[in-house]
C-alpha cells in the first residue's frame, strides 16, 4: 500500500521516464519539480540517457535503500539502480534534505543542484563514474555542458 496521498504524486512521463514526488515538500524548495527533472532528461537525451525513473524523496528513503543496498546507513543526495540485464531505463531517487542542505551550503537554487543530480544519475546509469581522477573529471565536464543546455551554472566552477 503506497503510504502517500495521491495529490503527493505527480506521475508523469518525459521519453518513458516516470517522475514520482513522493514528498510534497519538493515543491516549497522548488517550483514544478517534475519540470526540473524533464528538462534536465531532455539535455541528456543526445546522450541516450533515459532512466526508467526519477523519485524524488526522502532523506529517510534514500538512507533506507542505501542501507539495503550499499551497506551504508545514511542518506546520500543520489542513488542510481541499474535495470536488470536485458532491459533498459534503471532508478535515479534523490533526497530532499541533503539536496536542498547541499544547495544552499553552495550558496546554489535548489532547482539548479536537483537538475546537476538528475544528470549525475542519468551519467551513472549510462556507464560513467568518477572514482579515478580522470574519471571524474571526464563526467564533471559532460556535466557541466549538459547543464549548460538548461542555462544553469557550471556547478564546478567556483563562485565569486
Amino acid at each position: 500500500m503506497d503510504p502517500y496521498p495521491e495529490s503527493f504524486h505527480d506521475e508523469c512521463l518525459q521519453n518513458g521516464t516516470e517522475v514520482l514526488v513522493r514528498d510534497i515538500r519538493w515543491r516549497s524548495h522548488v517550483p514544478a519539480p517534475e519540470k526540473t527533472v524533464r528538462r534536465a532528461l531532455a539535455a541528456c537525451a543526445e546522450y541516450g540517457l533515459e532512466p526508467g525513473s526519477v523519485v524524488l524523496a526522502t532523506d529517510r528513503a534514500v538512507r533506507l535503500l542505501n542501507g539495503r543496498h550499499r551497506g551504508k546507513h545514511k542518506p546520500t543526495n543520489v542513488l542510481t539502480f541499474e535495470p536488470p540485464p536485458g532491459y533498459a531505463g534503471g532508478d535515479i531517487i534523490l533526497a530532499l534534505e541533503t539536496v536542498v542542505r547541499e544547495a544552499r551550503k553552495a550558496g546554489r537554487p535548489v532547482s539548479h543542484h536537483l537538475a546537476h543530480l538528475v544528470v549525475h544519475g542519468s551519467l551513472h546509469l549510462a556507464g560513467y563514474d568518477h572514482h579515478h581522477p580522470g574519471e571524474a573529471r571526464e563526467m564533471e565536464m559532460l556535466e557541466s555542458r549538459l547543464l549548460s543546455r538548461m542555462k544553469v551554472p557550471n556547478p564546478w566552477k567556483t563562485r565569486s
